[in-house]
């Protein structure tokens, strides 16, 4: 089973209808002992980093991520999910993140001809041994939604980057943690690639037969 952490966020239940297309259990939950006893996970997500961190907090989801990162269970961060793992956002000052990764979190850069939010389909550039890509074409298009955007602290954690205003850390993966900025389940047959590619990683939990 893969739990789809749920802390009020926007644009959940897109994931969890991806994933049941993909013919995989999903479950949208914020119980401590399914979360734990589930095989992937995936903090997805639309919305603001300090009214998300609140509400991870309020929900004590916060230390539930911690232990399943520590248990090394598959964790896919999407868009706003991705943010929360660093440390802090250029959006709401003075909240701390989960500080998983290191990094920093900034507003995409006011540039001629370019409207913020970035709305729309963007073409990648990934890392030749990237886990998430292993499949697809070298330049697959995916779809973005956001203001704020990634520049990791290590650049080898860093699988793909695109360009918008600026360069754009779009993905990362370190140990088992995966992140994404793009929303792959709003990304067609690319998107469903990649989430293909995160449900079929080895997992230390095995479902009972």
């Amino acid at each position: 089973m893969i739990a789809i952490l749920d802390y009020d966020a926007g644009n959940i239940k897109s994931v969890e209808k991806a994933l049941n297309y993909l013919g995989e259990e999903a479950r949208i939950t914020r119980d401590r002992d399914e979360i734990m006893a589930s095989e992937k996970v995936i903090l997805p997500g639309v919305g603001s980093f300090g009214d998300a961190m609140g509400k991870l907090r309020d929900y004590q989801l916060d230390k539930v991520i911690y232990d399943v990162v520590d248990k090394k269970v598959p964790f896919l961060g999407i868009c706003l999910g991705l943010q929360l793992l660093y440390e802090s956002s250029d959006e709401t000052s003075g909240v701390t993140g989960l500080g998983l990764l290191k990094g920093t979190i900034n507003r995409i850069p006011d540039a001629p001809g370019l409207k913020i939010p970035h709305m729309g389909w963007n073409s990648l550039d990934v890392k030749e041994d990237a886990t998430l890509f292993e499949g697809l074409p070298e330049n697959p298009y995916v779809y973005f939604v956001h203001s704020y955007y990634l520049k990791a602290m290590n650049e080898s954690e860093v699988a793909a980057t695109t360009y918008y205003s600026t360069l754009i850390h779009a993905s990362v993966e370190k140990d088992n943690i995966y992140a994404c900025q793009f929303h792959p389940e709003k990304s067609g047959t690319v998107g469903l690639k990649i989430l293909e590619n995160f449900v079929s990683l080895p997992s230390p939990i095995k479902e009972d037969c």
